[in-house]
């Protein structure tokens, strides 16, 4: 017991000194002002630049201790040093704008290894491939590119212990979305088919630089456990594709073109009225039609 007490003072200590030596980096607006990082709207940068937030943002993520935590697009840093003063295990930081990868070397230098860059674009890289297990995503993610890379991940969702992501609040709630409303779509039903999934804060535009015209949402995913019979990914996302691609529609005529002259039999079938439109679905009832069409 004196042994575990020991033990545990010392790793207080050890992260008293590293939050210490991360409170002592320099302010995030001087980061941008020695850097010249100038947020490129190409790239999709809005920094978040207050402290509190970026920690709360980490804090949402739980227990990170044991997790390996991927961040998409560092920019100065904010969140990167929030990150870290959560005790990740190792976070790895994944930016493709060489101005902030030189900028990010000063959190390097104090972060004892437990921080590795790495100059790449989320869109062309498969994260599973260089970072270990187990792993968690916590991001600004940049909005011209957040829906895509929401996608891509869900596609390989069982590898992420858990993701806590950062979009537009009107993304964020398409995101949460349900049945027989505006909001609900693709996205909706891909996302709560594949996690249990919360909004979890909004931010104010002005707490970003430059301030975006558009609130932010902060949404946490947890990844269920598929059960062996589930569909396809892809024949999921097809038919949820089809049937909102013509959304006025009534389903007899959107899916027609995926399934044929048999809709209205497979419809049926699947205890679903030909005369619904897409967004009068449960993600269960999508379930059971791709599911249909597979067997």
């Amino acid at each position: 017991m004196n042994l575990l007490m020991t033990l545990k003072k010392k790793i207080s200590r050890l992260m008293a000194s590293l939050n210490y030596a991360y409170d002592s980096l320099p302010p995030l607006k001087k980061i941008i002002d020695d850097y010249g990082l100038r947020a490129k709207k190409s790239l999709g940068q809005n920094f978040l630049l207050d402290l509190n937030l970026t920690g709360k943002v980490a804090s949402t993520a739980g227990d990170i201790s044991n997790i390996n935590i991927i961040e998409i697009g560092s920019g100065p840093g904010g969140l990167t040093r929030a990150i870290l003063m959560a005790n990740a295990k190792k976070l790895y930081a994944f930016e493709k704008d060489t101005r902030c990868i030189a900028a990010l070397q000063n959190i390097v230098d104090i972060a004892e290894n437990k921080l590795e860059l790495v100059e790449a674009d989320a869109l062309k890289i498969d994260l599973t491939d260089i970072v270990p297990e187990p792993r968690a995503i916590i991001a600004n993610l940049p909005y011209n590119i957040a829906t895509v890379l929401l996608l891509k991940w869900l596609k390989q969702s069982k590898n992420f212990e858990h993701m806590t992501l950062m979009f537009q609040k009107e993304v964020a709630m398409r995101i949460c979305a349900t049945p027989n409303t505006k909001a609900y779509g693709r996205l909706s039903i891909m996302v709560q088919w594949l996690c249990d999934v919360s909004l979890v804060f909004d931010i104010p535009a002005s707490a970003f630089t430059p301030p975006p015209k558009v609130i932010s949402s902060v949404v946490h995913f947890k990844p269920k456990q598929m059960p062996i019979d589930a569909p396809s990914f892809e024949n999921m996302e097809k038919i949820v594709a089809t049937a909102f691609g013509q959304r006025r529609k009534m389903l007899r005529k959107s899916l027609k073109p995926l399934l044929g002259d048999n809709v209205e039999n497979i419809l049926e079938q699947a205890n679903i009225k030909p005369t619904d439109r897409a967004e009068d679905l449960s993600i269960d009832n999508y379930i059971n039609l791709a599911k249909i069409i597979e067997s």
